[in-house]
């Protein structure tokens, strides 16, 4: 079975955290601090390849952490980064947010990378903290945590043709046959593990969402009809899928199609054949009759399809040619700076906001000297005001992001 849908969770590295050292060496009379920064983390990658097909590489497996960044050293030595960790995915697969289902990315071509989480940043050490009227700082910051989330990983086939039509048409018979694949086949339905549609599709039944989502890439749809199933019309059988496809995506049935009845070396084929033929001619699809199983008009379709296909392209190119060339985005830096505070009960206040958010998560509240820089950052920024005015009393629990405070004087 197509592995083709999981979620997993990925952890950037921490920062690795800022050393608070003194130079201490017999001749260096007040040598002062030199204490030196630590290393960013490492961040997540994800990157599409033509090496794997499937997504089974994250059925088991669903946690990826990058490596934190060293500590800063003596000396003014930084730490070293935190390895970065590359998750390789198919091409065609769609990365998205598990939360708020936004698109992250949508890799198409091997190669194309995407960052998912940032490594924090290291934190600084002491010497950065030196003034004329403090040159003996007893603070360093701490790491920045590194960013998390769970994602979901869709994978859509990246093909230019799609095979479709009902079980039992014949799909996997003419896949055998044009091309060097060995789908299993028998006289049954759903004999492949990868199914026709059936009736009910487009709201999951069967393996209906699973199917229908690989082929919304595709440019050509080769319609395989069924002309000797018993007690069925392969007209009735070409309208049912189309609702389908229009059901589940308006764009998917709109696609240029091919109409093929297959079985045509038998009689209730050749039954079928002059009415279909007139109706799909009259709505504008061109129709073939082959017998797959025989070789019979096979290689007439394939030149017809790869024909057909050539004139798409041509006119897709023809159409972007025409439309003025769009600006490059702007991309504008958000601020950071934004913050809230929530009262989410008596006595406990969240304040959440990127800025602020990473000021608090990088103070080592065992440094006085620390506490004291975060209280005028605070200040500076408007958020002592904006919980004051919501009602924050000493000792009441404040929590920035997960990091959580008892509210002082």
């Amino acid at each position: 079975m197509l592995f083709d849908h999981t979620k997993i969770y990925v952890k950037a590295g921490d920062g690795g955290n800022g050393s608070m050292h003194f130079r201490r060496e017999k001749f260096a009379a007040f040598g002062g601090p030199d204490g030196g920064d630590g290393g960013r983390g490492g961040s997540v990658y994800i990157e599409a390849t033509h090496n794997v097909n499937t997504l089974i590489d994250y059925r088991y497996r669903h946690h990826f952490k990058a490596n934190a960044g060293e500590a800063g050293m003596r000396q003014k030595m930084h730490g070293a980064k935190g390895d970065d960790v590359v998750l390789l995915v198919p091409c065609g697969t769609i990365i998205r947010h598990v939360e708020t289902q936004e698109v992250v990315a949508d890799l198409v071509e091997s190669g194309q990378r995407v960052m998912v989480a940032r490594g924090g940043r290291g934190g600084l050490g002491n010497v950065h903290f030196a003034t004329a009227t403090n040159r003996a700082p007893k603070e360093a910051q701490k790491g920045e945590p590194g960013e998390e989330h769970w994602l979901t990983l869709e994978l859509r086939l990246i093909a230019d043709v799609g095979l479709v039509g009902y079980p039992n048409a014949g799909k996997s018979t003419l896949l055998s046959v044009v091309s060097a694949a060995h789908p299993k086949i028998a006289d049954y339905p759903f004999t492949t593990l990868f199914p026709g549609l059936i009736e009910g599709a487009a709201q999951g039944v069967g393996l209906g969402h699973e199917f229908l989502r690989h082929i919304q890439r595709t440019r050509l749809l080769i319609h395989m009809l069924d002309g000797a199933a018993p007690d069925r019309d392969p007209w009735q059988d070409f309208q049912i899928i189309n609702r389908e496809l229009h059901e589940y995506d308006e764009q998917l049935a709109s696609r240029p199609q091919i109409v093929v009845l297959n079985k045509i070396d038998l009689p209730d084929a050749q039954q079928h054949w002059p009415a279909l033929k007139a109706k799909a001619e009259a709505a504008g699809h061109p129709i073939f009759a082959i017998s797959a199983a025989a070789h019979e008009g096979t290689e007439e379709l394939m030149q017809f399809a790869a024909k057909r296909l050539l004139e798409i392209q041509q006119e897709e190119a023809e159409r972007a040619a025409l439309q003025p060339s769009a600006e490059g985005p702007v991309l504008r830096p958000q601020p950071d700076d934004a913050f809230t505070v929530t009262k989410e009960q008596p006595g406990v206040f969240l304040v959440r906001g990127k800025r602020v958010e990473r000021a608090v998560s990088m103070t080592n509240q065992e440094s006085e000297e620390g506490m004291d820089r975060l209280q005028v950052t605070l200040e500076k920024m408007g958020v002592t005001k904006a919980l004051e005015d919501a009602g924050v009393k000493v000792g009441d629990l404040v929590r920035f992001g997960k990091v959580e405070l008892y509210w002082g004087e």
